[in-house]
């Protein structure tokens, strides 16, 4: 491997691990909420999209239909989703967050926020903010498909 690839493997590795505890510490101030990352997984993505098929929902969230399953029955258990006959073809169903989901999951975010935004403006310069916006925009360019 040249000395380039190196130091690109060497960042790509830091930034992943940097990302990944930034996930872990934001899943840990969402606090407690009943659902798992599958669960708000899946639940953030119908609040996101809106109503979808049980495959489209699979695909979005990149995971195998029969593995949705289960997150499906527990999220409905929950009434945080609901299943509606689809309009254009009455034979499917669509999954649609309810009101008590949205509830659930602008608590959880509402969390997130507030320590992120207290984070970077009790720890970072003026500088640095300006900086980290570039960055968002990185990242969301890095993440597109």
């Amino acid at each position: 491997m040249s000395d380039d690839r190196a130091s690109d493997a060497a960042d790509a590795r830091r930034l992943r691990a940097s990302l990944s505890r930034l996930q872990r510490r934001l899943r840990a101030e969402r606090g407690e909420t009943g659902l798992g990352p599958s669960r708000y997984g899946a639940l953030a993505c119908l609040f996101r999209k809106g109503p979808m098929s049980a495959s489209a929902l699979a695909a979005e969230e990149r995971l195998q239909p029969q593995s949705l399953t289960r997150v499906l029955a527990a999220l409905e258990a929950q009434q945080l989703i609901s299943r509606r006959p689809d309009a254009a073809d009455r034979r499917r169903t669509r999954l649609e967050i309810t009101p008590a989901g949205v509830d659930r999951l602008r608590t959880a975010v509402a969390r997130q926020e507030t320590w992120l935004a207290d984070a970077v403006r009790s720890r970072l310069t003026p500088i640095e903010r300006d900086l980290l916006l570039l960055a968002i925009r990185l990242f969301d360019r890095l993440a597109e498909d």
